[in-house]
């Protein structure tokens, strides 16, 4: 049986990193304040790289960052220097897409473990074979790409390959897109997206300026270039079994609550998937805990067919989730069985919720005891990241989820 597949997981800022890691991640992927291409993501300066690396290391798993936007001459002056920085603080991987940029590794950090972006258009065997003739460790493989075409590639070329399984899908050619610089002045591909492709169109005709003819017969208009987002779970031994050697998520600018659900769910169906292959199935809950998180109707993408229609969404950019994030345990008193959680969202006594552990089994707990922080017992938690006190029904992990059912109004 082939080596199990490393689980790569997103992370826009510390708090997200520490929560993909606990759930379950082998590896994560994070950028810096520079260089990147998500300028808006949070990212880390270098102090924060660096506590990123080590906090990573302790935990056994390893951190790539991005160097990945397509630089013009101003933004290589500062470039050696930044990358001397993540060599000094052992970053295990970074990630590429310029091959200035590329050269510009193997000349002031030659021993630097380099990653190939999706961003660089790897497509073909040729040009992942190419990129492994240069010194790169690994390719991250295009998602405009069928299954079949990936199978091949794994057979031709003996380098580590990256795909994406979960997550958002861009509109451009392997997010190569230059709306974003239209419309704002913003350049996609320098970290400053402004996701255009999400928002809302009509169409004018040039001699009746302000008179919308919606694209579709909506009167809305249409959302035209508003992909559903991409889920692989439900084909997860057909990935496996094409040999690529790490299964990545996208989503550095999506909640906690996204990464840890996510990052888990996969988690628990890759090992369940080499525990016993020849029985694996997917399970209900799996499908389930995927739509508890905010996000778009999902999709295959290219792996299966070419998108249609289908795999668009033209009537709204709205996200949809079955849960609410309502709190996060900072920590738990065996002696007291009092947990201390950091209020997320609305919180009462006599609300039905689900404890989302990093490790045990979920569980739910009506509210029957919540206490301030000065032990004063109260009926609702009002304020922003209030801190409160919940009595437990069972021990509880550090770091646990807590979340409302949004489907029965609690």
């Amino acid at each position: 049986m082939q080596k199990k597949p490393e689980l790569l997981a997103p992370a826009g800022n510390f708090e997200k990193m520490r929560m993909a890691i606990l759930y379950g991640a082998d590896a994560v992927y994070l950028g810096g304040k520079s260089f990147g291409l998500r300028a808006l993501g949070g990212n880390f300066d270098r102090e924060e790289l660096r506590e990123a690396v080590t906090y990573a290391h302790e935990h056994g798993k390893k951190v790539y960052v991005t160097v990945n936007i397509f630089p013009h001459n101003a933004d290589l002056a500062s470039l050696p220097d930044y990358l001397l920085y993540l060599n000094k603080i052992h970053v295990d991987a970074l990630l590429v897409a310029d091959l200035g940029v590329f050269s510009f590794c193997r000349t002031w950090i030659p021993n630097m473990e380099i990653h190939i972006s999706t961003q660089a258009n790897n497509t073909n065997w040729a040009t992942v074979n190419a990129w492994k003739d240069l010194g790169a460790k690994r390719v991250v493989l295009a998602r405009e790409m069928s299954m079949e075409e990936i199978r091949t590639i794994r057979k031709k070329c003996d380098v580590d390959l990256e795909l994406f399984v979960h997550g958002a899908m861009c509109i451009s050619y392997s997010g190569r897109c230059l709306l974003s610089n239209y419309f704002t002045g913003r350049d996609s591909n320098r970290g400053n997206c402004a996701q255009s492709c999400r928002w809302k169109y009509s169409l004018v005709e040039e001699t009746r300026p302000g008179k919308y003819f919606p694209i579709e017969e909506d009167e809305r208009g249409t959302y035209i270039m508003n992909s559903k987002d991409m889920c692989l779970l439900s084909y997860l031994s057909d990935v496996i079994e094409t040999g690529v050697n790490s299964l990545k998520i996208e989503g550095r600018m999506k909640s906690i609550h996204y990464v840890a659900s996510v990052v888990r769910t996969y988690r628990s169906a890759i090992d369940a998937y080499y525990k016993d292959p020849a029985h694996f199935t997917v399970r209900q809950e799996w499908i389930e805990e995927l739509g508890k998180v905010s996000h778009r109707p999902y999709t295959t993408g290219f792996y299966f067919h070419k998108p249609t229609e289908k795999d668009q969404l033209y009537g709204n950019s709205s996200y949809e989730q079955s849960s609410d994030f309502v709190g996060l345990v900072l920590a738990y008193d065996t002696t007291s069985g009092y947990a201390t959680v950091e209020q997320r969202n609305n919180m009462k006594v006599g609300q039905k919720i689900e404890f989302f552990q990093p490790h045990g089994e979920l569980f739910h707990q009506t509210l029957a005891d919540m206490r301030d922080e000065d032990g004063a017992s109260i009926d609702i938690a009002p304020h922003p990241q209030q801190i409160i006190r919940i009595h437990m029904e069972h021990p509880v992990e550090p770091y646990t989820i807590l979340r409302r059912n949004l489907t029965i109004g609690l």
